[in-house]
């Protein structure tokens, strides 16, 4: 289950970058819908969407907020890589730093990156975060059996599970269920930055 970004999908990379991204969103989203067999309507009603927004996505002419990638992926069975790839994937896939989207940002120097990602045939997904002074994020459950694991690279990072809050310090990691709400802060004056992978088995994605 794909948690709750607050925030809109964009890319520091050319405009054409960001272009391919929406495309490839379109293409997808569109050959699952048809694949299985569901009219607008039926992905609309099924993702909590109107059938306007949902046109517009197939049709690339739109720019979809990750929380409208969130409901998409999670009525198609889709995950973020999925909704964004493009072609098949190859037995060995490298993905260049510069090819890896800004798929989030927050307030100036809050971003995360998905970095990769791959169904095995559990779905993982490995993201790059980055969060300001003050910043804060709020996800919900994935599916049954999730987890995530943290890296912090710098700063400190505030993980909040379940009510309980854990502070995890650069050069510490981490590792909880995700199945259950958690939220990401930065309270300190320091940037930090940390590296997130989530594990959903079965699931359709998680960011």
């Amino acid at each position: 289950m794909l948690p709750e970004y607050h925030g809109r999908m964009v890319d520091e990379h050319p405009a054409s970058d960001l272009s391919a991204v929406t495309r490839a969103v379109a293409v997808n989203v569109r050959e699952q819908r048809k694949r299985l067999a569901w009219t607008l309507d039926t992905l609309a009603s099924r993702a909590g969407l109107s059938k306007g927004i949902v046109v517009q996505v197939e049709q690339g002419r739109a720019n979809p907020s990750l929380a409208t990638l969130s409901k998409l992926g999670e009525a198609l069975g889709l995950s973020m890589s999925d909704l964004i790839a493009v072609g098949e994937a190859p037995a060995v896939r490298v993905v260049e730093s510069t090819s890896a989207p800004v798929l989030w940002r927050g307030r100036p120097g809050s971003k995360a990156r998905l970095l990769i990602g791959s169904h095995t045939p559990d779905l993982l997904e490995m993201w790059d975060w980055s969060l300001a002074p003050g910043e804060h994020y709020v996800g919900r459950a994935h599916g049954p059996q999730s987890r995530e694991l943290i890296t912090v690279a710098v700063g400190e990072l505030v993980l909040t599970v379940s009510g309980q809050d854990h502070v995890i310090r650069a050069g510490d990691s981490v590792s909880y269920e995700a199945d259950r709400p958690h939220s990401f802060a930065n309270v300190s004056s320091e940037p930090v930055s940390f590296v997130l992978v989530v594990v959903d088995p079965g699931g359709a994605g998680a960011h």
